[in-house]
């Protein structure tokens, strides 16, 4: 049993260690006290390979300062590459929720990067006096410069996923709108009947809902290249060297490709959660939106024999445990569903922004895992709503086109024609007697069938109205 542990230690004391670990004292006693999601951030490889980028950037300009010798600094990057192609992510055991401000999180990442070191060196794990994991991995930092940086490492990778998941839900709507433009309906105000429109018009919406939260979030995008890294513990710099704030900035770019730079004030920019809050807005934003479509989805497919039944979503399982042949929009349903755990989330992330004090926020931890476990469940909504339903949906273009025929509303294309008030006589009549107003029309002899179809064609019903490309 002896051979099969390790002894660390801390100024709060021992503890045992599995030897084969790559974590140690500091990652174990956290592991102990934050039993919370029972989960483990193992489960974001992302920001596991966004504190691996930052500590090689920190670990670059120590040796470039001096501070660090080649083999010690040769040993850390190879350990802090490996992280970063997927390795020793096992290892990250600590609960996302934590207290203390993410110093968990970064110990954690000190620890296991500090003994793959050792062990690249040939030395046994624990072996500090060698590399150590606050003395040479944490050298010049602080967890309230590298754990908000990484945060931030994070989101920007992330939220480029996230728009690609947009982009492939936005250009299966404009498929659809392209294969649905003859198709004509009537479009709803307040689920009223209003004035025909065609399908196509109705998806190429939605296409344009999503391009413009494409945008949105390209904007936010540019508010997390600013960092504080160099801040170390509240903005001052301490233990850190003159020359090097600017230094790890320069390095960051390098070892991830973007161009982040430096905050103005970097005692205020270790406080300020403002860009995180921003982040989530616009998350909440775009969940609102999807969230409205799949109820129209929702809407449009209803019935199907007692309900508006204009389109078919694919079927997906069936839909009852006691009624036989029922089929429930279960992709729609599951994305409301996320939707609403996202909103959830920007009001608790409000709240941990808001609840900060002083020099630091320590509910970070909180924020970042609502934000990205967001981000990861939008991701896969959004794919499977794509690929599950939107791609698979079928117009019932007799249903669309009885439903402009049986409208009373239909008076309203003909004001131009017959004026407001024959118009609205006729809305009356159809009203009283239950007729369609395309009979009536034809009874009175007000127009001949040729004359009707022609203005009932989709191009002469909405005006040659073309809508916004994406």
């Amino acid at each position: 049993m002896a051979d099969s542990i390790r002894i660390e230690h801390d100024f709060i004391g021992e503890k045992e260690i599995e030897k084969d670990c790559y974590y140690g004292i500091q990652t174990l006693r956290a592991k102990e006290n934050f039993d919370i999601t029972k989960t483990s951030l193992s489960l974001f490889p992302t920001f596991i390979k966004s504190l691996a980028k930052v500590k090689k950037a920190c670990a670059l300009t120590n040796f470039e300062l001096g501070d660090l010798t080649l083999e010690q600094k040769d040993a850390i990057i190879q350990a802090c590459n490996e992280i970063i192609d997927g390795k020793f992510h096992d290892q990250f055991i600590v609960d996302p929720i934590q207290g203390g401000a993410g110093t968990s999180t970064n110990m954690n990442a000190n620890e296991v990067i500090a003994n793959r070191a050792l062990e690249i060196l040939g030395y046994p794990r624990s072996s500090y006096d060698i590399i150590h994991p606050n003395n040479h991995i944490n050298m010049s930092q602080s967890t309230n410069d590298v754990y908000p940086t990484a945060i931030k490492v994070t989101l920007y990778e992330l939220i480029y996923k996230l728009k690609d998941s947009l982009r492939d839900l936005r250009d299966a709507f404009h498929d659809k709108s392209i294969e649905f433009k003859d198709v004509l309906k009537m479009g709803r105000t307040q689920l009223q009947d209003a004035v025909p429109m065609t399908l196509g018009q109705e998806f190429q919406t939605f296409a344009v809902m999503l391009n413009e939260d494409i945008f949105r979030l390209s904007e936010s995008q540019a508010l997390l290249k600013e960092v504080n890294l160099g801040a170390t513990a509240i903005g001052t710099g301490i233990n850190a060297k003159k020359e090097y704030q600017k230094k790890v900035i320069n390095h960051l770019r390098s070892v991830t490709g973007i161009d982040y730079e430096s905050a103005g004030d970097l005692i205020e920019a270790t406080q300020d959660t403002g860009v995180f809050v921003h982040i989530s807005g616009i998350l909440k934003r775009v969940a609102i939106k999807v969230s409205k479509v799949c109820n129209d989805l929702r809407l449009l497919s209803s019935g199907p024999r007692a309900g508006f039944n204009e389109i078919n979503l694919p079927k997906m399982q069936p839909g009852s445990s006691i009624m036989p042949g029922k089929v429930n929009p279960v992709i729609p349903e599951v994305v409301n569903q996320v939707a609403f755990e996202v909103i959830g989330s920007d009001s608790t992330i409000s709240i941990a922004c808001e609840s900060g004090q002083l020099q630091l926020n320590v509910f970070e931890p909180l924020v970042a895992y609502k934000l990205m476990n967001s981000i990861n469940m939008m991701r896969r909504a959004f794919d499977s709503l794509g690929e599950k339903c939107v791609k698979g949906i079928t117009a019932n273009e007799d249903v669309c086109m009885e439903y402009i025929l049986n409208s009373v509303t239909l008076v309203t294309c003909l004001n131009p024609i017959l004026g407001y008030e024959k118009s609205s006589a006729i809305a009356k009549e159809a009203l009283a007697t239950n007729k369609r107003v395309y009979d009536l029309l034809l009874e009175k002899e007000l127009f001949t069938k040729e004359e009707l179809e022609d203005l009932l064609h989709p191009k002469n019903m909405v005006n040659n109205y073309e809508g916004k490309d994406v």
